[in-house]
């Protein structure tokens, strides 16, 4: 494999360093944090690195790119407290979105980027369908 996948070529939009300000709807307040998205050497994958100043808020890493069978694009999450999850990703017409489908704990993401920052939604559904906001992260460039 030689030549970069251009599903990934939107992500170049998001290589840098963030600021974040996240809300869970759960937590009173806002915790400050900060994402690295960065081309893994040869450019067939994306990976976020990801810190929040609150022990309630785990740190991850995540890996994006073409799953090992299938179409689209997959996002490997990995979280300090141990937590490992796939889900489905896309960035078409500056939307980021990400799902993972999983009964009682299906998720969906999504924001509209702009070039300075953004909003990322994520919502839960515990009951099939019934989605809630659980947790808004503001995001401003950095570098």
């Amino acid at each position: 494999m030689t030549d970069r996948d251009p599903l990934l070529a939107p992500f170049d939009a998001l290589i840098g360093t963030w600021s974040t300000e996240a809300k869970h709807r759960l937590v009173d307040e806002v915790v400050l944090g900060s994402a690295t998205f960065d081309w893994l050497e040869g450019r067939h994958f994306v990976v976020l690195h990801s810190h929040n100043d609150h022990e309630l808020f785990p740190d991850a890493i995540c890996v994006i790119g073409r799953p090992e069978s299938g179409e689209g694009l997959v996002l490997e999450y990995f979280a300090s407290r141990g937590v490992r999850r796939t889900y489905g990703v896309s960035l078409e017409d500056g939307v980021l979105r990400w799902w993972r489908h999983d009964p009682g704990f299906d998720q969906r993401s999504y924001a509209k980027l702009g070039p300075d920052g953004f909003e990322f939604v994520h919502q839960l559904a515990e009951t099939p369908g019934e989605w809630q906001d659980d947790l808004k992260t503001i995001y401003r460039r950095r570098a």
